[in-house]
């Protein structure tokens, strides 16, 4: 068990000298009463003052002093400005790659993939299109591809593709929305509906019709919403103007 430290009798004195020394370092930033002091080492103790500047709630000025054995006179070795209790701080600093999220990608923003995003694989395994009914050919050629630096150096994933399915089918685009439940037809059977390839092309596709909110974007094909090219606007029939009865006119030769 550590020994309790021995709080320095002319240390803890040092009570002007330590305020003076805060005061000369504070400039506007005022500083406030006394609030204790504290054993930090053999003959070393810090002294806490309140700040009272209002940008500053809750912080305190610590002013550390330091006595030199078999000396009388206490010097000061540290001034700085701390949090207390209760102190207004900013917020943890978070990664960069942690910060960003979607829609965060503007103009100029750059967003790298890590080496071991677990959402991409190597390109020469081929992705989604990996398994080929001639296994051993299809590894000779992903390996040339390789060799001459032709093809895309990362794909897609297993885990990459398997997060964008759940994340577009609980986006706008999935199935469990007000706009699928009221729509007259889901997006398969829908004329506007234009499939995508590989293994997502069995669920998603994209939406052309300029007057869907879907438009340019991927919905499921178990999506739908009004704009169903199956839609047809109901008919209006011919307004018939009322029967006019000529009683006046007679018409020659009728009579012979």
């Amino acid at each position: 068990m550590a020994a309790t430290l021995e709080l320095d009798a002319a240390c803890a004195e040092a009570v002007d000298l330590a305020r003076a020394a805060a005061v000369r370092r504070a400039g506007v930033i005022e500083v406030g009463e006394h609030r204790g002091v504290v054993a930090e080492d053999v003959r070393v103790a810090t002294h806490l003052f309140e700040c009272t500047h209002p940008g500053y709630p809750g912080w305190v000025w610590s002013v550390t002093v330091v006595r030199a054995s078999r000396a009388r006179v206490v010097t000061v070795s540290e001034v700085t400005l701390v949090p207390g209790e209760g102190a207004l701080l900013a917020p943890a600093w978070v990664p960069w790659a942690d910060r960003v999220g979607p829609k965060d990608l503007t103009p100029g923003v750059l967003a790298p993939a890590e080496p071991d995003d677990v959402r991409l694989e190597p390109g020469y395994t081929g992705g989604e299109f990996a398994a080929d009914a001639d296994p051993a050919e299809a590894s000779q050629t992903r390996a040339l591809v390789a060799e001459l630096g032709l093809g895309r150096e990362r794909v897609l994933s297993v885990e990459g593709r398997d997060d964008a399915v759940e994340r577009w089918l609980d986006g706008p685009g999935g199935s469990d929305n007000a706009m699928t439940q009221q729509a007259p037809g889901l997006c398969e059977t829908c004329g506007f509906f234009v499939g995508v390839t590989g293994a997502l092309g069995r669920v998603f596709g994209v939406c052309t019709n300029e007057l869907s909110p879907s438009d340019g974007t991927v919905v499921s094909r178990a999506h739908g919403c009004g704009g169903h090219s199956d839609v047809v606007a109901p008919s209006k029939g011919v307004d018939l103007s009322l029967p006019v009865w000529d009683t006046i006119s007679i018409e020659e030769g009728i009579f012979h």
